[in-house]
């Protein structure tokens, strides 16, 4: 179903590809479109927390009904989250994050933003959330937000008087967005932003409600919504040939990695919004009733709207070139507009129309993805004018050194013009996202550049200049520079154009587990940015640590290829945590950082550098039985943190679980959301309980509890229970329990240097053959203890919990590893321990 929304998104609307990049291509309609949009001079922003809070009915309805150009603010990028789709979390989560965003917006016609705020996962308390963002640092981004983008009307996700009764970040968002609208306007907050930008004021605020805040209290909503300003979202789009409310579903489809697929809706549909401050609109239907949104609210401006508003009541969507003329005419008077701000807006917007206007098809497509700075590179280009109109390629600008290449070129009806040149990528900046360029703290993105912040991604650089005389009038069009080339299995496929380091490394596990003093294998990956690259490698290690050799040399002939050397790492006798850094030096430079490369086929492919790193940890851990079966869920990397400490680990596919083939296991181990992910596993379970009853240990790990059946041999309930504080205490309830005890002893000390939470989704209730182990809560909740219970049935061990092991156990959290070989290892006592 995923699959089919996404492609039927791309069929309906004829929209650009997310593969990224690739040329857009519109049809008479989507140009007609786009004159409605550049004759509204209206701006809204609407706020929230996270990537998926968005309203996208609203922002639909905005940008393709109304007109407006329309932007989401989202304070984060959503890297808290969980992952569906596959083992990204944390920073590399919130990349894949944005890119559905962005996808979101190309669906919907939204623009998008952002704050520094990192989403350091759930919070229960507003006051806790902006302690922990640094409430002055995202207030000035919302503010800078305000500034630059100048919205008439500004629309909140959440309400800012209700703090405590929902996410902590969402409540925050609102409080943040009540702030600034008063901000913006006042020239003494946040000063240095005013080298970069004006203030702004906005004209009102909103907030955006419907009866899911008015929860329990239906009457009182129905009495609410006779003052609010309201829309129906159901709106039918000729043009486009789908409802609103369809558009604003398949842009929110866009958001995969937390299972936001879904059907589409259509017909009438109501939306509300409650006025908060500011100007009252006299219709208060009409949001932007009172506020001038015609080229009349510019000097000047009424000039172009005269020639613009033509050409839309008089559009011809079978020849729409023969607008060229007049369109020109209004692009030279738009270049002239005193307002920068619109100037820029409004120069980007018509140049798309002149160029689709015209069938002026341009593509820079380099011969590889990425290339090495102050390198060159070899580029295809091609240029074709698809009218009758006369026009020339005068000559081409690389925007990286600003080099122009005279060229001169007549561009003849329907011929298509192809040459290639070499261009230098002169520049020491890489193209990775600019948030991650520095280490962040646990609420806040390190970003020291003011014109980055909010940005969604970090801008291309690398860029030409098509310099052209069109129908005798000089125009420029810029184009990114990409990667084009097919697949047989897919075909057409477009890529980003990267700037890389010319070396990077990896060590492949991020966690490295010592669970004795034997000396272990390292292997580090090398891999070429350019052809001919040569060096040589060494390991950093912490005190009391010991690598061999020193250094090892690397030699590597072509470009994307790859050469793997071995340390001997030796660790201390006594537990003992630190980190591994790789260093390569070549030409006397040093590099530090590794590619991460991600891949899923509704975003573009996203190139991440991070630090060349890795955890290691000396740990005295003691375990039982070796052979563990894992059935996959959501996406977690715990198998793999599993063979750190000497476990074999198979994967095993649901389909093929019987009464026999799981009896060769010591253990069962369900990974997160198993339940809400694999449908196969209700039709499995009853061998699952079987291979327990037998005498096996199964865990499974933590489920949403949204409609799912665990099927547990006894009553349990999930519940949204939660500690969101890492650092909660942790109390025993059942201290002899061998959980706590065989084959490690749990002492306080191991739950010390835990990440982000405790754990979620735990059970609020159970059947008096659960024993609940621990119990733990967040300041001011009562105690939760649910977080690890345990069951025997038959001969064997059934244990749910919801403790956060797929963030632990990457994190390399030594008391995680220890309490985790203790729940595979339950009920075998009689069995000889391995250290």
């Amino acid at each position: 179903m995923k699959k089919f929304l996404l492609a039927t998104a791309t069929f309906l609307l004829m929209s650009v590809s997310v593969f990224a990049q690739k040329p857009q291509k519109l049809t008479s309609n989507q140009i007609y479109e786009k004159i409605q949009k550049l004759n509204f001079l209206g701006t809204a922003l609407y706020i929230a927390a996270h990537p998926d809070d968005e309203n996208t009915r609203l922002i639909a309805y905005l940008a393709n009904h109304v007109k407006a150009r329309t932007g989401y603010l989202s304070l984060t990028r959503g890297d808290g989250g969980q992952n569906l789709i596959g083992p990204e979390i944390r920073e590399l989560l919130g990349v894949i994050r944005t890119q559905e965003l962005l996808a979101a917006r190309s669906v919907d016609g939204g623009e998008q933003l952002f704050t520094r705020a990192n989403d350091f996962g759930y919070s229960k308390h507003p006051d806790e959330t902006l302690e922990i963002w640094n409430k002055e640092e995202v207030l000035s981004d919302v503010v800078w937000a305000i500034r630059t983008f100048k919205p008439d009307v500004i629309i909140n996700r959440f309400d800012h008087r209700t703090p405590g009764t929902t996410h902590g970040h969402h409540t925050a968002s609102a409080i943040l967005s009540v702030a600034a609208f008063d901000l913006a306007k006042d020239s003494t907050k946040y000063a240095t932003q005013l080298e970069y930008t004006a203030t702004w004021a906005p004209k009102r605020l909103f907030q955006n409600t419907s009866s899911w805040f008015f929860r329990g209290r239906e009457t009182a909503f129905k009495e609410a919504t006779k003052n609010f300003t309201k829309f129906d979202i159901g709106v039918y789009y000729p043009l486009k040939g789908v409802s609103n409310n369809e558009l604003a579903s398949l842009a929110s489809s866009q958001h995969l990695c937390q299972g936001f697929g879904r059907l589409s809706t259509r017909g009438e549909e109501m939306e509300y919004v409650e006025f908060l401050k500011g100007d009252e609109p006299k219709d208060k239907n009409d949001i932007f009733s009172g506020i001038n949104t015609t080229w009349n609210r510019l000097e000047n401006g009424g000039e172009i709207g005269d020639i613009l508003y033509e050409i839309e009541q008089n559009f011809d969507f079978v020849n729409p070139f023969k607008h060229l003329p007049k369109l020109m005419n209004a692009y030279q008077l738009i270049k002239d507009l005193e307002d920068v701000h619109w100037r820029t807006i409004k120069t980007k917007q018509i140049k798309e129309i002149i160029e689709a206007c015209i069938g002026l098809y341009i593509e820079v497509s380099a011969i590889s993805a990425s290339g090495t700075p102050n390198s060159n590179i070899a580029v295809n280009f091609e240029v074709l004018n698809r009218s009758d109109y006369q026009m020339m390629l005068t000559s081409i600008t690389t925007t990286l050194d600003k080099n122009t290449i005279f060229k001169g070129f007549e561009l003849k009806p329907n011929k298509k013009l192809n040459f290639k040149e070499t261009i230098l990528l002169k520049t020491d900046e890489f193209t990775d996202p600019y948030w991650l360029k520095k280490e962040p703290s646990l609420g806040m993105y390190t970003v020291d550049n003011q014109e980055l912040i909010g940005k969604p991604e970090t801008p291309r650089t690398v860029k030409i200049d098509f310099n052209l005389v069109v129908n005798y009038l000089p125009i420029t069009i810029s184009k990114n520079v990409v990667m084009r080339y097919a697949e047989r299995d897919q075909g057409e496929i477009y890529e980003p154009f990267e700037v890389l380091p010319q070396i990077t490394t990896k060590i492949k596990n991020k966690v490295l587990i010592f669970s004795d003093s034997i000396p272990k294998s390292i292997f580090v990956e090398i891999r070429a940015g350019a052809s001919y690259v040569n060096g040589k490698v060494s390991l950093k290690v912490p005190e009391n640590w010991t690598v061999t050799p020193k250094e090892i040399p690397f030699n590597i002939a072509q470009k994307k290829d790859k050469q793997t050397v071995t340390f001997l790492v030796t660790p201390p006798k006594n537990p003992s945590e630190g980190k591994l850094e790789v260093l390569a030096i070549s030409s006397g430079k040093s590099y530090t950082k590794e590619l991460v490369e991600i891949h899923y086929n509704h975003i573009p492919k996203q190139s991440v550098l991070l630090n060349s790193e890795a955890k290691i940890v000396r740990l005295n851990i003691k375990k039982v039985g070796n052979k563990i079966g894992y059935i996959k869920g959501a996406g977690d990397v715990v198998p793999e943190s599993l063979r750190q400490i000497g476990y074999t680990v198979e994967n095993i596919n649901p389909l093929e679980i019987n009464g026999k083939n799981l009896l060769k296991y010591d253990a069962i181990v369900l990974g997160i959301r198993a339940y809400n992910v694999v449908d196969e596993l209700k039709f499995k379970q009853k061998f699952l309980l079987e291979y327990v009853e037998k005498g096996g240990n199964m865990i499974v790990q933590y489920n949403t509890n949204r409609g799912v059946d665990v099927a547990a041999p006894f009553s349990l309930n999930l519940s949204r229970d939660r500690v969101t504080d890492e650092f909660a205490e942790v109390t025993v309830l059942e201290a002899e329990h061998s959980l706590l005890n065989f084959p490690n002893k749990i002492t306080d000390e191991d739950f010390k240097g835990w990440v982000q939470e405790r754990g979620l989704y735990f059970p609020n209730s159970w059947d008096k053959a659960f024993t609940p182990v621990l119990s733990m809560h967040d300041k001011g909740e009562s105690a939760k203890n649910g977080s690890l219970l345990i069951a025997k049935y038959g001969q064997g061990n059934y244990i749910y919990t919801g403790l956060s092991f797929f963030r632990e156990l990457p994190a390399g959290v030594s008391g995680a590893y220890k309490l985790f070989a203790n729940m595979l290892s339950v009920g075998k006592e009689s069995n000889k321990v391995s250290e």
